[in-house]
């Protein structure tokens, strides 16, 4: 008996992630590693390939489509690389080899990225809305860790009827509003908040790919992240034991175990879901009116893009 229960505690817990249909390979894949490093199962969940949360012991919502990172140069990366290096001479011909490989990573996962997800553009995707949200609903009525990465955390807090900033932009008239894969971007973390024990500090530097932040926070979740002119970074429920949702990118850190302890968190709580209760077909539940909060959210996307191409 005992070593039945030691098998299933060994045993790797079934993580969805959603993502798009197109554009979002390169972030299921980093998002998968993160999730297969930590010990979990991770199951692709997409609008052509939905599913309900009946058999998962955790749920990531993905971030959205892939944006060109408008701060990104090359030349000024391997000029950072040779500054450090020429600084540090002493260094062994590994650890410079190391240096290098470590900063390389991040102009090739921007070549990756630009290469799989095709024109950088904001674009709706209503039909993905709508299976994360009942997804959302499912995992919240199974007691089911979730995390919420960029559109993923603004989809919680729409769940739990909190408000977003449809565009962020009015924050950034002073200095301008970094969008890069690389961590551009000075958070605080609430000092006594789920997340601080994760993280283990109580400042950081983040990546930046999104336009939207949340403006109020959704019923029981609280704001646990900001940058210095008040843009949210993290919002996480405060009676559950895993609601976390990050305005940033997680999945493209790996190198940096502050991060990858958010991955092994949301495992380690997956692991200790033994309850599950009865989840309707997943087409009687996209058959379902939208809930009139996502139908709002949607409306102001559409007047963000409508906007950005008049």
């Amino acid at each position: 008996m005992k070593e039945q229960k030691a098998k299933i505690n060994q045993s790797r817990p079934t993580i969805g992630v959603t993502g798009p249909d197109k554009g979002g390979e390169v972030a299921w894949l980093f998002t998968a590693l993160g999730v297969w490093l930590a010990g979990g199962k991770p199951v692709h969940i997409t609008p052509s390939f939905p599913r309900t949360a009946d058999g998962l012991q955790g749920l990531i919502v993905g971030g959205g489509a892939d944006v060109d990172p408008e701060t990104y140069q090359q030349d000024a990366v391997l000029q950072e690389y040779l500054k450090r290096t020429l600084q540090n001479q002493k260094m062994t011909y590994f650890q410079r080899v190391w240096r290098f490989i470590r900063w390389i990573y991040f102009p090739a996962l921007f070549y990756l990225r630009k290469w799989l997800s095709g024109a950088p553009k904001w674009s709706l995707d209503k039909g993905r809305d709508h299976l994360e949200f009942q997804l959302i609903d499912q995992a919240v009525k199974k007691n089911l860790p979730v995390l919420g990465i960029c559109r993923g955390s603004q989809l919680m807090n729409v769940y739990f009827r909190g408000t977003l900033h449809p565009d962020i932009s009015e924050f950034y008239l002073e200095e301008p509003n970094p969008s890069s894969i690389f961590p551009v971007k000075k958070i605080r973390i609430k000092p006594d908040s789920k997340l601080a024990q994760i993280i283990g500090c109580k400042k950081m530097k983040v990546n930046a790919l999104h336009h939207q932040a949340v403006q109020k926070p959704g019923k029981d979740l609280e704001i646990v992240a900001w940058e210095k002119n008040g843009v949210v970074q993290s919002i996480e429920h405060q009676t559950r034991e895993f609601m976390l949702g990050v305005q940033w990118h997680p999945e493209f850190l790996p190198q940096r175990r502050k991060q990858r302890r958010i991955f092994q968190t949301l495992v380690q709580k997956a692991r200790e879901v033994n309850r599950q209760i009865e989840a309707q077909d997943m087409q009687t539940a996209l058959a379902q009116p939208k809930d009139p909060a996502l139908v709002e959210i949607e409306q102001q996307e559409e007047a963000f893009l409508n906007r950005q191409n008049p």
